[in-house]
């Protein structure tokens, strides 16, 4: 698995770092996400999914 995220669409929503905080981080000045692991491990897959599906402005691709 491979994440790429688009920060420029992001709303600092934050829930990609509810369902996979060792993955995504926010920044503090305005909540964008920060991609802490571009390739996670088989474990975080299942978070990382979940991120992606609940993130209200779509910005998390995945790349299996």
């Amino acid at each position: 698995m491979k994440l790429t995220i688009d920060e420029a669409k992001c709303c600092g929503a934050g829930q990609c770092v509810l369902a996979a905080p060792a993955v995504f981080d926010q920044r503090e000045d305005d909540g964008v996400v920060i991609l802490l692991d571009a390739e996670p491990p088989a474990a975080e897959h299942g978070n990382v999914r979940e991120a992606a599906t609940v993130c209200p402005a779509a910005v998390i691709s995945i790349q299996e």
